[in-house]
């Protein structure tokens, strides 16, 4: 689970990690961790970096007792989320893992689904979103480009698209190898990596369907993703 970022674009007063902020009463973190577990997962690998012993602290008090938790340093967070996921790589045991955003909400059966699709060996799924999209919600995502359900395309600036993003992956080990090359080209990102799965016929897109899913990068999205889990907001659609 990558939690290093300092979250800039959230801007509360205390200029704590946004993993801390309480969602729903749950801080965010322990929210991520707690629907990983209520999808199966058993043993999360966590990578911080910014406020390193503080959002640990919280992982090892919020995460549901089953849970093994592992903790992984990047000493580079400031960089892209592809270098958090190689900092995870020596505690990935298993050929098929998930990668999952700190800061993204998400149901727990989306992620079950995921683990049971059926995949090629060496292939990777993304969870996706195809439902229309706010412009607003839209220019702030990540999006796709879809061949059938093969992801032909990945990045923010994509137009057209076929899909968000919606940050919620399962991935197998040559996601690592992808990431290195893409480093080395220069492109430290997550979405670097996929590219390259993609370019070899790896990465695949599972839609979500109508459920609900939010990226937090901003206190009004947070604000935004509470309305969308109690159902008092007017949209299904992501926060982005």
């Amino acid at each position: 689970m990558l939690a290093a970022g300092n979250g800039d674009r959230f801007h509360n007063t205390s200029h704590d990690s946004k993993l801390l902020e309480p969602l729903l009463g749950q801080p965010l973190l322990a929210r991520t961790l707690a629907c990983a577990y209520a999808a199966g997962v058993r043993s999360a690998t966590v990578v911080l970096g910014y406020q390193a012993d503080r959002v640990r602290a919280l992982a090892e008090a919020g995460t549901p007792r089953e849970l093994a938790l592992t903790f992984a340093y990047n000493s580079e967070w400031r960089l892209e989320n592809g270098v958090s996921v190689l900092a995870a790589e020596p505690h990935v045991e298993s050929e098929a893992f998930a990668v999952l955003m700190g800061d993204h909400v998400f149901e727990p059966a989306v992620l079950d689904r995921l683990f049971t699709s059926a995949r090629e060996p060496d292939e990777s799924v993304l969870a996706i979103d195809m439902r229309p999209a706010p412009p607003e919600v839209a220019a702030e995502a990540t999006k796709v480009t879809l061949r059938g359900s093969r992801i032909t395309g990945i990045g923010k600036a994509l137009q057209p698209y076929d899909a968000l993003d919606t940050g919620v992956f399962v991935c197998s080990r040559v996601l690592f190898d992808a990431l290195r090359n893409a480093q080395r080209s220069g492109d430290t990102t997550l979405s670097g990596g996929i590219r390259r799965l993609a370019a070899r016929g790896l990465m695949r897109g599972m839609d979500i369907g109508d459920a609900t899913w939010c990226d937090i990068d901003t206190v009004t999205d947070l604000e935004a993703a509470e309305l969308a889990l109690i159902g008092t907001a007017t949209t299904a659609n992501p926060v982005a």
